[in-house]
């Protein structure tokens, strides 16, 4: 095996170790295992493991159906017969004999004398009033007269004067009747009618009509329904299950080390994880990250220890070191 090959395998089954420290690691609170494995002989490796729980198939008789009975319905038997029955019932025929009726007129009332408000209409008119228009008020306006100006310096001379306040005439409607309302009062309103009324009363006449019978034919029975009971014995079966018989551990076992191992003892494990439908990758003789994951799969469904290539794992491969 060359130097870089024995590099991979180096770090390859280190990465075993690696990964089964993780799981002691996880689980060390189940089991504490000794320092250095037990009864360890020159020459050989070895690793902590994770030893998957183990089971085992057992059979057991158990009740498939409790005992019971069968209960059997014999039917009824019947017979035709002839027998005389009641078609119809004896019964009245009951006959109404109409009411007459006559015509007669008559005065009625139709609506009776109320009263009634009418509204009477407000009256306005026109009147014409004298309102300010603007109050009186002082303004300043320029002098006249012979002297407008005292010279050019001083300007214009300015008078005060009262302007008288001015008004208009305006027109606005008044109210000089206010609306109101006057209360009438409404005759009633009668109408002359045709009615009909009764003249002869109606008339309940009664007939009684005998009962009718007639013979037939009718199943009848002669012998009432029964239950035949027989008894049944329970029935058992037996089922087989697995029994748990020893729990996950970690364990020291022997794996595959760089002082056991070479080329061909990969390559014939390669080979016999390919033959078995796991895939270890290239069948190179190097034990590289997809044969170890090969491994751990064909460990897995196998139920073996996981954490290394272990002796025990090569026996279920059938795979010699030699």
């Amino acid at each position: 095996m060359t130097a870089s090959k024995l590099q991979k395998v180096g770090v390859a089954i280190a990465f075993g170790l690696f990964a089964t420290g993780v799981a002691e690691s996880q689980d060390s609170s189940k089991e504490t295992l000794s320092l250095y494995p037990p009864d360890a002989q020159p020459g050989e490796c070895y690793a902590k493991v994770l030893v998957p729980a183990k089971y085992d198939v057992v059979s057991e008789k158990v009740l498939k159906r409790e005992a019971s009975e069968k209960v059997t319905i014999i039917p009824a038997k019947f017979e035709w017969v002839e027998e005389r029955v009641l078609v119809k019932e004896a019964n009245e025929v009951v006959t109404v004999q109409p009411a007459t009726f006559r015509w007669l007129e008559e005065r009625v009332m139709v609506e009776p004398a109320t009263t009634r408000l009418v509204s009477v209409p407000a009256v306005y008119e026109t009147v014409s009033e004298r309102v300010l228009d603007r109050p009186e008020q002082t303004a300043w306006k320029k002098g006249r007269g012979p002297i407008e100006k005292i010279d050019n310096t001083t300007g214009e001379i300015l008078c005060l004067v009262v302007e008288p306040a001015t008004f208009k005439t305006i027109n606005r409607t008044v109210v000089k009747t206010p609306a109101s309302a006057r209360q009438i009062d409404v005759p009633p309103v009668f109408k002359t009618i045709r009615k009909q009324v009764v003249d002869t009363p109606a008339k309940v006449l009664k007939s009684s009509v005998p009962a009718e019978f007639s013979t037939i034919r009718v199943r009848k029975m002669v012998e009432p329904a029964r239950e035949d009971r027989n008894s049944l014995p329970a029935e058992f079966q037996t089922v087989t299950k697995r029994v748990k018989v020893s729990s996950e551990r970690m364990s020291w076992q022997s794996i595959l080390c760089e002082t056991n191992v070479n080329e061909e003892v990969i390559a014939r494990i390669q080979q016999a994880l390919a033959t078995k439908g796991f895939n270890p990758g290239d069948i190179d003789g190097v034990l590289g990250s997809a044969t170890l994951s090969a491994v751990e799969a064909f460990q897995r469904a196998n139920s073996l220890a996981r954490g290394g290539v272990t002796m025990e794992t090569l026996k279920e491969l059938n795979v010699s070191l030699r």
